[in-house]
């Protein structure tokens, strides 16, 4: 009968090492404290490759190196900071497993969302007028309260008509806890006659805006199971008397939806509101050419409020310096 030997695993071979990192490790375990020339002897080879292979090994954490000399960490020690760099290593792996599950999530969802339709009616509804549009929203709204409206608005035309004669319902609604409003919008738009009025009472009452240098074109879901296109992609509504296409389709609201959060996510949050005033006041005072302890005398508050409140409009705006802070805001309507 023939004994078979399995042989145990050398464990820094099992930890990365290749086996003449781990044959020079165990030369430095035994000199305890060696020079190069030691070691290259010790392992019968050419000084320059050992020393690389030992850069290896202190880069490793496995061997310090102390005035020219060489010692070997407990193997103890050395094994545990190995262990502990793959451990990191395995749990960013983890962490990279979980994140490709939640995306997969989403797509199984879309995939049954798109199994349930493929075989029934795919609603498309043409609807005809601004006030039919305004009032669709707060109608599905009332049907499934509080609902998420979000809209992007790619133009000047669009939001002056808004500001003018359609945001009244909307604001309502909002008041009523019938509906949000997340909005999209040009920034150019902002110093429009009546917008910022508007918007501002959009706000209050609950609704987010957020602005974009340019918005590709407009668009709508109201809740998780309607949607609202143009008859172009990229075209605006007045041009073509508010006729758009109202799609009751999950697949397709969805998608829409994961439009609206990745431009939502490039987009600049508005300044106005109680908490950013002060920071637009001292914005609006630095323009004009005064001082610190200027804008504090007008504002009737302290140098140090002053300075806190340009610290976070730098911030605000990802500005590296007041100066860029200034140009920013005026870029983006903040000081009209």
């Amino acid at each position: 009968m023939v004994n078979q030997h399995h042989a145990v695993p050398d464990p820094f071979e099992t930890l990365g090492l290749d086996p003449a990192q781990t044959a020079l490790y165990s030369a430095v375990l035994r000199l305890h404290r060696a020079t190069l020339t030691d070691l290259a002897q010790a392992m019968d080879g050419p000084a320059d490759k050992v020393g690389r292979q030992l850069e290896d090994l202190v880069r490793l954490g496995v061997v310090d190196e102390q005035s020219g000399k060489y010692l070997a960490r407990h193997p103890a020690a050395a094994l545990g900071r190995v262990i502990a760099e793959r451990l990191d290593r395995l749990a960013e792996e983890s962490r990279r497993i979980d994140s490709a599950l939640g995306s997969i999530r989403s797509l199984i969802r879309d995939y049954d969302a798109g199994r349930d339709y493929q075989s029934g009616p795919f609603t498309v509804e043409m609807v005809n007028g601004a006030d039919v549009l305004y009032e669709s929203v707060v109608g599905i709204a009332v049907q499934s309260p509080p609902m998420t409206l979000m809209t992007a608005v790619p133009d000047e035309r669009t939001m002056t008509d808004f500001a003018r004669k359609f945001a009244d319902p909307w604001i309502d609604a909002q008041e009523r806890k019938l509906l949000t409003v997340h909005a999209i919008i040009p920034v150019s738009t902002l110093v429009l006659p009546g917008v910022r009025n508007q918007l501002t009472r959009l706000l209050e009452t609950g609704g987010k805006v957020r602005t974009l240098a340019e918005v590709p074109s407009w668009f709508m879901t109201a809740g998780a199971e309607v949607a609202g296109l143009p008859p172009f992609w990229g075209a605006n509504l007045p041009d073509h008397a508010y006729n758009f296409y109202l799609v009751r389709t999950p697949i397709v609201v969805g998608l829409l939806r994961a439009l609206f959060g990745e431009l939502w996510s490039r987009a600049v949050p508005l300044p106005w509101g109680r908490r950013n005033e002060g920071m637009i006041q001292v914005l609006r005072l630095a323009a004009q050419g005064m001082c610190d302890d200027s804008i504090a005398r007008q504002l009737g508050v302290s140098v140090r409020t002053v300075r806190a409140r340009f610290a976070h409009a730098m911030t605000e705006l990802g500005a590296q310096s007041r100066f860029h802070a200034g140009v920013e805001a005026a870029r983006r309507g903040w000081l009209r």
